[in-house]
């Protein structure tokens, strides 16, 4: 499953069905709409011409249903509209052309041949419209609304004066939220990025990595009221530039490296696991890169396990090769095994082979997941729960963020599983621990957890991209 979100995006229209008018970031805005250039702007970038290529996938799937929402003054955003219409109109040439690219593309095993992704909502969306009484966790757990108004909000990191740091994609920043007294504040410290999901703070000094780019601002929580400009350490870590599943997650490690993803440029092609489809640990300068997993197709979140220190990932699955496969993974690196490799692009999930990139022994020496997730469920930020406020069960527990299906007919994810396995990846049970994002009956949804981030009092953060929010659960005895 791709974490997927279309190259091009419009803000969305508001619930009276007008648009808001303020452009997503110099970059990302409609000034990239001129294929030579807008007079003033800087340069193309390679994965800004990468984008423009995709115009009329912008202009069929966004600007031109806006406008039309805009005319009839419609009711309700232009995202939910979309939940329904996008995945029964066929697409554009260009979009098919772009998928037939990526590989795999095989609309023929899918029960809707005409499904799509689609862009999360980003305008800012007020509290009194964000359903929190639609989420269902288990008794005792209690949810809130933490913070809001931070379109697109994706990963977390939190700083050790408590300020947390939350990335995006599409609309390019980075924000900073300030608890003060109990009462949150938020301002955009970086913007004009081209997706800088990931984040991560190291004794007081913050990383971003955007597409291709690692940014550091040293010392930032004192210096929150005049960001100062960051060191560029991009040509240190030699990332490639390719846009498709390039989106970074951020994590330090206990052996004090940082981690970071690198995906599969495609939907399902071979790849060179030297370069692609691998993820990386680096010395805090940049230097001594060495991958500790290759054949991983796209993983957007990972943790290390508190009693072994190894590293536990998820992965997400090819699309077009059916409703129910391939599913997403839950992973582990022994210690023994760094450098392994987990299968991509021959083999998936639980040692199924690939029906369309075949070759002889393809899950031979493969790692296989600790458990799988669910078919096109979009498996994303994932924690060890550590903490000591909620239920000595759930000690040592992973948390995943599903993010939510778009290439499947039957909606799967959007919500938050507790996964139970013993150190060694053994005897993993998955069960549901915060749902009601999405509405079954109705194959709707309203919100996309994206990530989870343990608090100091036990609590538990969740981001929702979808609502620009953050929520809260906490659990009292």
């Amino acid at each position: 499953m791709q974490d997927s979100v279309p190259r091009f995006h419009a803000e969305a229209a508001t619930a009276g069905g007008t648009l808001v008018k303020r452009p997503l970031s110099w970059r990302s805005s409609v000034c990239i709409i001129s294929a030579t250039g807008t007079s003033g702007r800087p340069p193309y970038t390679p994965e800004e011409k990468n984008m423009n290529a995709l115009l009329p996938v912008f202009i069929r799937r966004v600007a031109l249903p806006a406008v039309a929402l805009t005319m009839l003054g419609a009711s309700g955003g232009l995202v939910f509209a979309q939940q329904e219409s996008a995945a029964s109109t066929p697409a554009a040439q260009a979009e098919l052309d772009r998928r037939k690219k990526m590989g795999g593309y095989r609309p023929d095993r899918m029960k809707n041949p005409n499904l799509t992704s689609v862009p999360p909502k980003l305008t800012i969306t007020p509290p009194e419209e964000i359903p929190l009484k639609n989420i269902q966790v288990p008794p005792g757990f209690q949810v809130e609304l933490w913070a809001h108004g931070m379109p697109g909000a994706r990963m977390m990191a939190r700083a050790e004066n408590g300020t947390v740091f939350v990335g995006t994609r599409v609309i390019g920043r980075v924000y900073a939220v300030m608890d003060k007294g109990g009462q949150r504040t938020h301002k955009i410290i970086a913007e004009k990025l081209v997706q800088p999901n990931g984040v991560l703070v190291h004794k007081g000094t913050l990383y971003i990595a955007a597409i291709n780019k690692v940014l550091r601002y040293d010392n930032i929580e004192a210096n929150l009221e005049n960001i100062p400009t960051p060191v560029d350490m991009t040509d240190a870590f030699k990332l490639p530039p390719d846009v498709h599943h390039n989106w970074k997650f951020l994590a330090f490690g206990p052996d004090n490296k940082i981690y970071i993803p690198v995906g599969a440029p495609c939907n399902l092609c071979e790849i060179n696991p030297e370069v692609h489809g691998n993820i990386r640990r680096y010395n805090l300068d940049g230097s001594g890169m060495e991958i500790v997993a290759r054949g991983v197709r796209n993983s957007v979140g990972f943790d290390f396990h508190p009693k072994t220190g190894e590293l536990w990932f998820t992965d997400n699955g090819r699309d077009w090769a059916g409703e129910e496969g391939f599913e997403e993974e839950l992973n582990r690196v022994p210690k023994n095994a760094i450098g392994a490799n987990f299968g991509f692009p021959y083999c998936h999930a639980d040692g199924q082979p690939d029906p369309d990139l075949q070759k002889a022994n393809p899950c031979a020496g493969v790692q296989l997941p600790v458990v799988t997730l669910g078919a096109h469920a979009a498996a994303l930020g994932m924690r060890f729960y550590t903490g000591k406020m909620f239920p000595s069960e759930y000690q040592d527990a992973i948390l995943v963020a599903r993010h939510g299906s778009w290439n499947k007919t039957e909606r799967n994810g959007y919500d938050i599983m507790m996964v139970k396995a013993t150190p060694d990846g053994k005897n993993a049970k998955v069960t549901p621990f915060m749902t009601g994002f999405m509405d079954k009956a109705k194959n709707t949804f309203w919100g996309r957890p994206t990530d989870v981030m343990l608090m100091p009092d036990g609590s538990v953060l969740v981001s929702d991209e979808n609502m620009g929010a953050i929520y809260r659960v906490s659990y009292k005895r």
